[in-house]
């Protein structure tokens, strides 16, 4: 991406990320970390219903398709729900390190319009992990996994502890998904946004 801003440059002393040996397999659907997400959840008949599967290494391959109730100028998807593509995707990238963080900055380039009823085809892979900080970028295409980029974002996520949301989240939804007797949806729930 041109034009990274230095806070999203890894410093130094940057390592290559290593994917948890527990990750999900390579192809593999992530399925949604909270059905409310408005980025993943099943829950949410506006949300964007995001699909994410594992990649090789610390990747992830994603898609959506961009509803009438997705749009900003008629008939174009909303820059927003864009940038929020693109942000639950790269957070999606966690779950391959088994890491809980949140989106520290995000920026985002558009290069195309991305119509209604336009399949956004996303790619992203972290590129460097710093103590807390990882470091990572993403593409939206449209017109199939190959077609043209749309639009493309680079990102700063940091590692918290599950006490970032139950200190911060409205608690009877925290009481529901920590209630989930699924230790793993329990986890995931958790898992990506500030």
């Amino acid at each position: 991406m041109s034009g990274t801003s230095p806070g999203l440059q890894p410093p130094a002393g940057a390592v290559k990320p290593v994917r948890h040996p527990d990750a999900p397999a390579p192809g593999e659907l992530l399925g949604a970390h909270y059905g409310q997400c408005f980025g993943c959840g099943g829950d949410q008949p506006h949300g964007l219903h995001l699909q994410a599967r594992a990649g090789e290494g610390v990747s992830i391959t994603a898609e959506f398709t961009v509803q009438p109730a997705h749009q900003g100028a008629p008939g174009l998807a909303h820059g927003g729900v864009l940038a929020t593509a693109l942000d639950e995707t790269l957070g999606s990238l966690n779950w391959l390190l088994r890491t809980i963080a949140v989106t520290g900055r995000l920026e985002t380039d558009f290069l195309r319009p991305v119509p209604v009823g336009t399949t956004l085809h996303l790619e992203a892979e972290v590129t460097a992990v710093a103590g807390r900080k990882i470091y990572s970028t993403a593409t939206g295409r449209i017109g199939g996994p190959d077609g043209p980029v749309a639009v493309r974002a680079d990102a700063l996520f940091i590692e918290v502890k599950i006490d970032h949301f139950v200190d911060h989240g409205r608690e009877e939804e925290i009481r529901a998904a920590m209630d989930d007797p699924d230790q793993v949806r329990r986890t995931r729930a958790f898992e990506v946004n500030p």
